[in-house]
C-alpha cells in the first residue's frame, strides 16, 4: 500500500529496509494473517479461502487447512499476492517491530477497514462542505 505524500515524514528514514526485514526475514515471505506466499499467483474463492499449491489443499482466510473442502483447485479466480508491512495500531510513528506485521493485500484491507470507513466518511463530508451558500452544493 503506497504511503500518502502528506504522511511520508512520519515514517522513519530506513522504512524500506525495515519493511523488507519484517516481510522477508521475520515472515519468510508469507502473510502473517493467512499464510499466502509473496509474489505467487494463488487461486481463491473470493471469501478468503485459497488453494495452497505447495501442500495441495485449501486453506481458510486465517491460513488453517480445510481438509473436508472438496472443490476442484481449478475453480475460483486467481490473484497475485503482494506483501506490505502494516502498523497494528495505525500509527506510522510507532515503527517498533512488535507493532509491525507483514500482510497480503486482502488481510491489510481487512485490518484497515475501520480506517477506510472513517476516511470515506470524512471525504464525503468535506465535499459537502465545499458548497457555496449562494451557488449551491459542490458538483464534481
Amino acid at each position: 500500500m503506497p504511503i500518502r505524500p502528506h504522511l511520508k515524514y512520519l515514517y522513519p528514514i530506513d522504512w524500506q529496509q525495515l519493511s523488507a526485514v519484517i516481510r522477508f526475514e521475520r515472515a519468510k515471505g508469507r502473510c502473517e494473517g493467512c499464510g499466502r506466499p509473496h509474489g505467487m499467483t494463488v487461486r481463491h474463492l473470493g471469501d478468503g479461502r485459497w488453494y495452497d499449491e505447495e501442500r495441495a489443499h485449501w486453506r481458510c482466510g486465517k491460513g488453517r487447512t480445510l481438509p473436508r473442502l472438496s472443490i476442484d483447485p481449478e475453480q475460483g479466480t486467481t490473484t497475485t499476492v503482494y506483501l506490505a508491512t502494516a502498523h497494528l495500531d495505525h500509527d506510522p510513528v510507532n515503527s517498533s517491530p512488535r507493532n509491525l506485521k507483514a500482510l497480503c493485500q486482502r488481510c491489510h484491507m481487512l485490518h484497515d477497514r475501520e480506517e477506510h470507513h472513517r476516511q470515506r466518511w470524512l471525504t464525503l463530508r468535506m465535499r459537502k462542505a465545499l458548497g457555496d451558500l449562494f451557488s449551491g452544493p459542490y458538483r464534481p
